[in-house]
Parts: structure tokens; C-alpha cells; sequence
């Protein structure tokens, strides 16, 4: 079964190796191109990420390399990897073609300059994330103790995103931020965040924040990251369809993905490691749901509730 991915920070990686990591199949690469074949991943999102210990004046120069390498090391030497540049892309997909598509893991490369965010746009991006879990020009992050909400600047950037159909991503945000961003923002999604009734961490969304973005029609993607699972232990793929089984019981059936985070953790659930072990989560949904709903977590609730 194919599934949309909608968050890996393989960008990051290629970025530190400085051309000697191989997007084809270096093992570095929890997401390389082998293990997104094997896994059966039809779309994988590529993050930018800059880290906010970052010479403010070298942000935006970090976030055009690791888009560099996404034209040269993902697309450029893998003709069958296509680039998603519009939504109607997905509908395009040949059998043998991956999607690519690029997302922005927090504005900070942008400092408070729009021009900036443009351009990146223009480039491919189409999934932009205001905070990482810092503080920003924009926003406050779900580790910043002050837990501020949108500035000026970050509802600019809201506005830009609804004026372009580009989504606003509200995992990492702090909860003020996160009401914020539902009050204008058009097409919001959680790219990568799971339900804090089961797994206390200030990363996950409470019942309430799940339930509005189930009312405004946006996505919450489920991601792998054993600290968001549960408190303690080795999380297994059974301690992940718990988080799936609970959005669900707050209506969120058909809103529900996937969002991995692989190349941006560090601990994983048993047998999903990498991309390519993927298919082990699709198995063990189809003991739990239709065939039908396990495709809509998969990749169908992505592809009915995306911007057109």
C-alpha cells in the first residue's frame, strides 16, 4: 500500500555530509531512495531545517544549500524521483516515480524578511512550519517557556500561506501560537505531532487542539518518535495505532496520516527503523481497520483534504 510521508529531515543529513552521503543508499539515510522503494513510500516531504544555535546571518544560506541539495542529490541524480511543485503533482505520479516535496521546518532562515519566504516558495516549498521547538521573529516554539503566540510577522507569514495554498504546519508551535494559527490559517495540518492524553510531552496535541483541527479540515500525521508515543519503554507499532486509535474517537477517522520524522530521531519504534520497514505499520493497521481506512491513513485522507 502506498503511503504519503508528510516529514523526514533527510535534507539535514545530506547537508552535514557535504556530498559524501548518498541520497541512493547510504545507510546514513533512514530515508534513502532503496528504503522508500522497499517501504512503499509514494511521497516523501523533505524538511528544511536550520539549527537555532545558527549565526542569524547564515540561516538563509544554510536553508539554499540543503535545497541544493535536494535539486542535485534527490531529483538531480534520480530521474524516477519527481518533484511535487504543485498539488494536482500527486495525481500525476507515474508507477515507477516517488514524489518529493519540500516543507520548511520553522521561518528562522528567513529572519523577518517575506522576500525570503517567497523565494522559497517559488523554489518548491509547500508545507512551512513557523517554529521549530525555539523561539523565533515569528512565534514561540513548544519549548520556549514564555509560550507567546503569533507575532506580527508570523501572521503575516499565515497570510502568505493562504494566499498561495501552501500549508501552515503547527507541530512544534506553542499552544498560544497554535490557537492563533487556527484562527486564520487556511489550510492547517500537524505534520508530524501525536495525542498527549497518551503520552504527556509539550511536542504532542491535547484533545482540544486535535478536536479544532478536526473542525477547520485539517491533518494530523502521526509521527514515529518513541519519546512521543509513550512515557517510558520501547515503543512498538501496537503503542503507535493507539495515538491513530485516539484521534479517531475525536473524529478525526478521516484525517489522520503519516509523518515519520526518520533522519530526525534518534531512538525508533521496533520494526520501524527506517522507510523501507514502513509496510510493517500498513500490516498491522489491517488488523485493526478496513482496508479502506488503513489507505485513508496511508495516503488517501492526505489527497482528499490537500489544497486545489
Amino acid at each position: 500500500m502506498n503511503i504519503i510521508d508528510l516529514h523526514c529531515d533527510a535534507l539535514l543529513k545530506l547537508y552535514e555530509g557535504r556530498g559524501m552521503v548518498s541520497f541512493v543508499d547510504s545507510t546514513r539515510l533512514e530515508t534513502n531512495k532503496q528504503r522508500l522503494k522497499v517501504g512503499k513510500v509514494k511521497v516523501q516531504c523533505f524538511a528544511i531545517f536550520i539549527e537555532p544555535d545558527m549565526k542569524s546571518d547564515e540561516k538563509f544560506q544554510a536553508a539554499l544549500d540543503q535545497i541544493e541539495y535536494f535539486y542535485s542529490e534527490v531529483l538531480g541524480k534520480n530521474p524516477e524521483m519527481k518533484h511535487i511543485k504543485n498539488w494536482e503533482d500527486f495525481d500525476t505520479l507515474e508507477d515507477h516515480e516517488i514524489g518529493a516535496m519540500l516543507t520548511l521546518e520553522g521561518v528562522d532562515a528567513i529572519g523577518n524578511d517575506l522576500q525570503k519566504l517567497s523565494l522559497l516558495f517559488q523554489l518548491g516549498v509547500r508545507s512551512v512550519g513557523l517554529t521549530w521547538n525555539n523561539a523565533n521573529l515569528a512565534a514561540d516554539g513548544a519549548g520556549e517557556p514564555r509560550g507567546g503566540g503569533l507575532t506580527i510577522l508570523g501572521r503575516e507569514i499565515v497570510q502568505f500561506n493562504n494566499k498561495h495554498k501552501v500549508l501552515t504546519d503547527v507541530s512544534h508551535l506553542s499552544e498560544r501560537a497554535f490557537w492563533d494559527v487556527m484562527e486564520m490559517a487556511d489550510y492547517p495540518i500537524a505534520s508530524h505531532s501525536n495525542a498527549r492524553e497518551l503520552c504527556d510531552h509539550p511536542r504532542n496535541l491535547t484533545d482540544q487542539q486535535a478536536r479544532e483541527m478536526f473542525l477547520k479540515g485539517g491533518l494530523i500525521h502521526v509521527v514515529y518518535n518513541p519519546p512521543f508515543i509513550k512515557q517510558e519503554g520501547e515503543a512498538t507499532i501496537v503503542d503507535l495505532i493507539k495515538h491513530i486509535d485516539h484521534f479517531c474517537s475525536l473524529g478525526g477517522m478521516n484525517q489522520i496520516g503519516l509523518g515519520s520524522d526518520f533522519d530526525g530521531i534518534s531512538t525508533f519504534v521496533t520494526d520501524l527503523e527506517d522507510a523501507s520497514k514502513s509496510q510493517n505499520l500498513v500490516n498491522e493497521l489491517l488488523k485493526y481497520y478496513s482496508e479502506d481506512q488503513v489507505k485513508g491513513f496511508a495516503y488517501q485522507n492526505f489527497l482528499n483534504n490537500r489544497p486545489l
